[in-house]
């Protein structure tokens, strides 16, 4: 019970104490008042008609007498009348029945009213004559208590109900700045640290709300601080001091991690010789003046064009990874790629399309990382030894359909419900248990198994992404596939679902029908939550609401802060496998330890990806992270 219920209860009983103490009371005292008064009504009417019987009584009148004790009764409330003759005892009696109106009978039964009687002698002289006995009615008394109590109880009721509302009210704003610290507790539980409590004026819970803001602070001050430990290890170590663009290292490890997963795309290299000859003109600060102008004009630029990592490679060359371009798309970046350079290389001073030269290569399946630097770096070659802006080296791979075959197939696969799945094993770091499984999804295509590898891009190009998250969830509810594993199972949410409203309403009523929702955890891509976040943001409460959780992929992959976990308080993350590229390269665990300090400070599970073999493991083993995964446990087929 809350701190308002007891005080407000306590209050409410009190007062319902005091009210029947005062109700009775109040019936006592007018009880007793009524029964006063009916008893000296009643003495005054036997001693009134006592004096008027005397001449009937004298004369033997009987009729006259009886006339009299007629009017008595209608004048008042009386039972009966007995009068008895004493020389030879013979009595008359008169009886009136008596109706009590207005007063329920239960009320009568109570019998709060003792019978009462008054005798009376008359006499003539010395001589006694008869005796008279008069029966009052409680009648009168039941009225006027009745009458009296339900004044009494009404105008208290009235009251009380005023009190209660009065009490209530003023509870709430007394008892305001409590359910504001309860809140910021839960709030400082859940690593949310934004709200700063007003001080109340009540002066003993000012010390209490400024003592949760100043914890509060600096709570959010350690997440700070951590964040930017790694905002600044990455800067460090990953981002190029001059151009402010990301170094060899980031770039090497993002085309390592782009080309494990399902994807299209290109790279073109650029060597830009005319940095030499700016840097013999004006000396390294003129070099480094037009890198910074260069770099921000690409930076600009290039993104409007399709998604792109650029990087600083070298001293004179650059790096542009085209993660999800059609060759088409490809040709468009690199008009503008160009454009950029001449407008930049004009200012300088230099003839445009001289002084660079830009090697492009395409991405073709199972194409190692090793493969795409070597093959774009040929065409760079070519370029200049044939002293062109660029060359192409076109991929020899034929595209296996064309774009509207693969929209015609996939529809076909996915409305059919041609899913072949595998799940694939995440493991705890200490117990090396199962803790979690990931569904990776394929699709039969002409008789034959289409990997995602294969079907993605196009799913992504052809806006397929929630039609097929939608077929997919209800093949694998549909193959019971929630309840074969006794730990959640993971499933990747395509973008096109994280920024669909249709698919926000699909979701939410599918998981209100779905009995094992604490069984499924949704997956985003961090570049998702980065450039999206409110959308994300609103599935993700969705899912939560259903009981299901919520995971980041590829976390930490984008150079940045890492301030949407704060906010989106996912239930675990996934490290990118760019980290174990690092780590090789760095030979210590600095980046890994900063970014799991972060997740277990906002507690969130931590789980290391790319694992692919024991010395790997063996190298995180020391790390606080929760889980690891990688082909050091291969996949596993699921049965239809």
């Amino acid at each position: 019970m809350t701190l308002f219920k007891k005080i407000n209860s306590s209050l409410f009983g009190l007062f319902l104490l005091v009210m029947t103490i005062i109700v009775y009371f109040q019936f006592t005292q007018v009880r007793d008042f009524m029964s006063k008064q009916m008893a000296s009504d009643l003495s005054n009417t036997a001693t009134s008609l006592s004096l008027m019987l005397k001449p009937q009584v004298e004369s033997g009148d009987l009729i006259t007498a009886e006339t009299l004790v007629n009017v008595v009764f209608e004048g008042g409330f009386y039972r009966k009348v007995t009068l008895t003759w004493l020389a030879d005892d013979k009595s008359q009696v008169w009886e009136n029945s008596v109706v009590i109106k207005g007063v329920p009978q239960w009320f009568i039964n109570l019998g709060l009213f003792k019978p009462q009687t008054e005798t009376r002698l008359i006499t003539s002289g010395w001589l006694q004559l008869a005796n008279l006995e008069i029966e009052g009615h409680p009648a009168l008394g039941y009225q006027e208590l009745w009458r009296i109590m339900n004044n009494t109880l009404m105008i208290l009721s009235l009251l009380f109900i005023i009190a209660v509302f009065t009490l209530r009210f003023r509870l709430k704003r007394i008892l305001q700045p409590l359910h504001n610290i309860a809140t910021q507790a839960r709030e400082i539980s859940q690593r949310k640290f934004d709200n700063e409590i007003p001080l109340p004026s009540t002066s003993e819970l000012t010390d209490v709300v400024e003592a949760m803001n100043v914890m509060s602070g600096q709570l959010k001050q350690i997440f700070s601080t951590l964040d930017n430990e790694v905002d600044s290890l990455k800067k460090d170590s990953l981002v190029d001091d001059v151009s402010e663009l990301p170094n060899r290292q980031y770039f090497s490890a993002n085309v390592k991690s782009w080309l494990q997963e399902p994807g299209i795309g290109g790279l073109m290299l650029i060597n830009l010789d005319f940095l030499e000859e700016i840097q013999s003109k004006y000396g390294y600060q003129g070099r480094d003046d037009v890198i910074k102008l260069l770099s921000k004009a690409m930076k600009t630029e290039l993104p409007k064009v399709t998604d792109s990592i650029i990087a600083r490679i070298a001293k004179n060359e650059f790096a542009f990874l085209i993660t999800q371009a059609e060759k088409s798309t490809i040709e468009v970046y690199l008009q503008s790629l160009i454009r950029v350079i001449n407008q930049e290389i004009n200012k300088a001073g230099v003839t445009p399309n001289t002084g660079f030269n830009i090697g492009i290569s395409q991405r073709i399946p199972k194409m190692s990382a090793s493969d795409l630097l070597t093959q774009s770096d040929n065409a760079l070659q070519q370029a200049r030894r044939e002293n062109k802006v660029s060359h192409w080296i076109d991929s020899k791979e034929t595209q296996k359909y064309s774009r509207e075959q693969w929209r015609s197939k996939l529809t076909s696969a996915i409305n059919n419900n041609r899913f072949v799945f595998q799940w694939q094993p995440i493991l705890s770091m200490k117990n090396h248990e199962v803790i979690q499984r990931e569904i990776y999804c394929r699709l039969t295509i002409d008789d034959k198994i289409a990997t995602a590898a294969e079907f993605m891009p196009f799913i992504e190009m052809l806006s397929l992404g929630s039609e097929l998250d939608k077929c997919l969830l209800q093949t694998i509810e549909h193959q019971n596939i929630f309840s074969r594993s006794s730990q959640p199972v993971a499933i990747n949410l395509s973008l096109e679902s994280l920024l669909s409203n249709e698919f926000y309403l699909w979701l939410q009523a599918f998981l209100q029908k779905l009995s094992l929702t604490d069984h499924i955890c949704f997956e985003m891509p961090e570049f998702a939550l980065r450039n999206n976040f409110d959308a994300c943001y609103r599935l993700a409460r969705v899912v939560k609401s259903a009981g299901a959780k919520v995971g980041v992929d590829q976390c930490g992959r984008q150079l940045g802060s890492l301030e949407y976990l704060q906010k989106l308080q996912p239930d675990y993350i996934k490290l990118d496998q760019s980290f174990s590229f690092y780590e090789k390269e760095d030979h210590n665990h600095g980046l890994y330890r900063a970014v799991i300090n972060v997740a277990k400070g906002l507690n969130i599970n931590v789980i290391v990806t790319g694992i692919e073999n024991k010395e790997q493991l063996t190298s995180v083993s020391s790390l606080a992270a929760d889980g690891y995964q990688g082909y050091i446990v291969s996949p596993e087929d699921l049965p239809r």
